[in-house]
């Protein structure tokens, strides 16, 4: 794959579930080395087109390329490059915790023993137990040390931190993540499907937000930190009744204003001084709230 060529590129893709559409027209570039967040509500269509895009489903139209390769015709050069974590995990179930690590790993040409063994003294699992006595959460946890120990290209991940309890979680985001980047700067991407965007915040470079299966906004993070604000401003009395058609919300609270724009906040900030408020603050929008402004 050259070094241009997107990591995940999805032309036009549509798949329904009878009459009900789940992924819509949806086009997607996901290039190399970056971490990726999907965001969408449940149901929103965002498992649905992971599987269009392992080829798990069919599509009804339109086309999914991974290292710009059709996953439906070159489906095993496709997924030996590639680890995947679905939003729920299952094993065999007479398996211990090593008998499934070995299983994983016998279908890989390389697999990591030195990160399986950190990762499994992380999680504090036990390699002799049998995988009917573990947790959801430690089934998500053996999942993703699975994933991770075949050093992957390309890291597909569809809600990974559900069943995690919170510590573990955010040690899994920041070190897990992060370390799995780190040991092959620009070149390890992850694709990350989740609505608990907080989390991700420091991690994700790019995102796209779908609703009803059709993509809604993609920006890069840093992007849409600069476009969306939050603009407060503080009155000696009652916040004038002026509408600012800019703001995709406006609260008023007391003396205070608090206007939400994407873009054109250097025109709603002359505007408010021009009213003359005791005091007025800026501040960048999370992910999470940019992407309840983008939905509202």
């Amino acid at each position: 794959m050259n070094s241009t060529t997107p990591v995940i590129e999805l032309f036009h893709l549509k798949y329904s579930y009878g009459q009900s559409a789940a992924v819509n027209d949806l086009n997607l570039r996901v290039q190399r080395g970056r971490c990726y967040g999907f965001f969408g509500r449940n149901g929103a269509g965002k498992t649905t087109t992971i599987k269009c895009l392992l080829n798990l489903l069919e599509p009804a139209s339109g086309e999914a390329r991974v290292f710009g390769l059709n996953p439906r015709k070159e489906e095993v050069a496709v997924k030996s490059r590639l680890a995947y974590v679905p939003d729920n995990v299952a094993f065999y179930p007479w398996m211990t915790v090593r008998q499934v690590l070995d299983y994983l790993a016998s279908f890989r040409q390389s697999w990591n023993g030195q990160t399986e063994a950190g990762l499994l003294g992380k999680f504090g699992l036990d390699a002799n137990k049998k995988v009917t006595a573990l947790s959801k959460g430690q089934k998500t946890q053996l999942a993703l040390v699975g994933a991770i120990c075949a050093d992957p290209e390309l890291l597909i991940l569809d809600e990974p931190t559900a069943g995690l309890d919170p510590i573990v979680r955010r040690e899994f985001i920041e070190t897990v993540i992060g370390s799995y980047q780190d040991a092959d700067p620009g070149n390890r991407t992850v694709f990350i499907s989740t609505h608990l965007i907080s989390e991700f915040e420091g991690l994700i470079d790019e995102f796209t937000i779908i609703e009803d299966g059709r993509e809604t906004l993609t920006l890069d993070s840093d992007e849409a930190r600069s476009r969306y604000k939050r603009i407060r401003a503080r009155f000696a009395g009652a916040p004038p009744a002026v509408e600012f058609a800019e703001a995709k919300q406006t609260r008023r609270d007391g003396r205070e204003l608090e206007l939400t724009v994407n873009g054109h906040s250097e025109d709603v900030l002359q505007r408010l001084q021009a009213l003359s408020p005791e005091a007025i603050t800026t501040e960048a929008l999370t992910l999470e709230e940019i992407f309840v402004a983008a939905l509202k």
